[in-house]
């Protein structure tokens, strides 16, 4: 009985949500020559977001807790019989034309399911964490000047332009049973006002970062990328002053986005759905006034110890507010360097599994059946 009242909503008022498109609005992407797969897209997240928020996870397909590579299989389907409706992967590797992503995920079988999702009318989002390119190092190397290096006329410049070079054979060869390109939200220098990554506000100025992120927008486009819908992504901030500190402007921006994680008890600190909401509430209205999507692009509370963090939690933290999506992280499983299991959606068997199963059957939320009713790329 799933959202039965949502796809009799889409017959009543477009008579077939199969054969039309969702909407007929003239929303534009900051990249006027992009593909009209990738333009559909965007236009129907637009009208997607009134019936609900997507939710996906970053490497869904590739492995869960206690398994890996096993085809049509994820986490989130073991539990609910669906799989998510948007679905996250990783860049990083590809600057050094590695066979394998920086979390082992091999580049072909990303390729591939990149392909299928595409194909079943699921969405792609993809962030990049890049190795540092002044050090060697990778994204987490904080060394002073290292974003400054990559600037026009900057000491690694050209080499950060070879690393670009890589990703737009990715970019170029992921494509669908259409042999149409597939169109990728792209979350680049993700968590910017964070401390933790080399392109991160502690290690470079507003104009820098906005003369970085320029550049990186027409250098795709001047190579014929036009299939990505821009990310603009920040960590948790406390107002609208600091978050567009180091916004490079509507025209390079197409979606805006935050992380954000739960790291206290929920029952004692509500200062996770406090904070959520408040920068919901500034990024709506930083939306409505530049015609922007907004979205959680990065959330979870790991190993979920929180019996209602889905039903509660979660969708306090949203309220009201028209989201996108919200994407959660991984489910890696034993991770070894931290003696500690690392997940963030329950698998089969897990206490919080009922709870997810809820957060599953709410109106409100949109998983892969979901979408695929909507021809989401025509």
């Amino acid at each position: 009985m799933k959202k039965h009242l949502l796809y009799s909503f889409c017959l009543l008022t477009i008579f077939s949500c199969q054969s039309q498109k969702i909407s007929s609005n003239n929303k534009l992407l900051c990249d006027k020559e992009a593909t009209a797969e990738t333009i559909n897209l965007y236009k129907n997240l637009f009208t997607l977001q009134e019936k609900g928020v997507m939710f996906g996870q970053q490497d869904v397909l590739a492995y869960g807790v206690n398994w890996k590579y096993e085809e049509g299989r994820s986490d989130i389907k073991d539990v609910t019989g669906d799989h998510p409706a948007i679905y996250g992967w990783d860049l990083g590797g590809t600057e050094h034309n590695s066979p394998n992503d920086i979390d082992g995920v091999p580049f072909d079988k990303m390729k591939r399911w990149i392909g299928e999702i595409y194909d079943r009318n699921g969405v792609n989002t993809i962030s990049w964490h890049m190795d540092n390119p002044f050090t060697g190092k990778n994204a987490w190397d904080i060394t002073p000047n290292s974003f400054a290096s990559i600037l026009p006329n900057g000491s690694k410049h050209e080499l950060y332009k070879k690393w670009l070079d890589n990703s737009i054979v990715f970019f170029n060869s992921i494509k669908g049973k259409d042999g149409k390109k597939v169109p990728i939200l792209f979350r680049p220098f993700h968590e910017l006002t964070g401390n933790w990554f080399w392109w991160c506000k502690n290690n470079g100025t507003p104009e820098q970062f906005k003369e970085v992120w320029k550049f990186t927008v027409d250098y795709y486009k001047s190579k014929g990328v036009h299939n990505l819908i821009y990310v603009y992504n920040t960590s948790m901030v406390k107002s609208r002053e600091e978050f567009l500190e180091y916004y490079p402007g509507e025209d390079y921006v197409d979606i805006l986005s935050f992380d954000n994680y739960l790291y206290t008890d929920p029952t004692k600190d509500n200062s996770f759905v406090e904070n959520n909401f408040k920068l919901f509430g500034i990024m709506d209205e930083i939306a409505k006034e530049q015609n922007k999507l907004i979205a959680f692009a990065e959330t979870g509370y790991e190993q979920i110890p929180y019996d209602k963090f889905w039903t509660k939690t979660l969708i306090e933290s949203i309220g009201n507010y028209k989201i996108s999506f919200v994407l959660a992280w991984r489910n890696h499983g034993w991770q070894e360097s931290e003696k500690k299991m690392h997940y963030y959606v329950p698998f089969k068997g897990h206490p919080n599994e009922k709870d997810f199963i809820d957060f599953y059957n709410l109106e409100k939320t949109l998983f892969q059946k979901d979408v695929s009713k909507f021809n989401l790329y025509k």
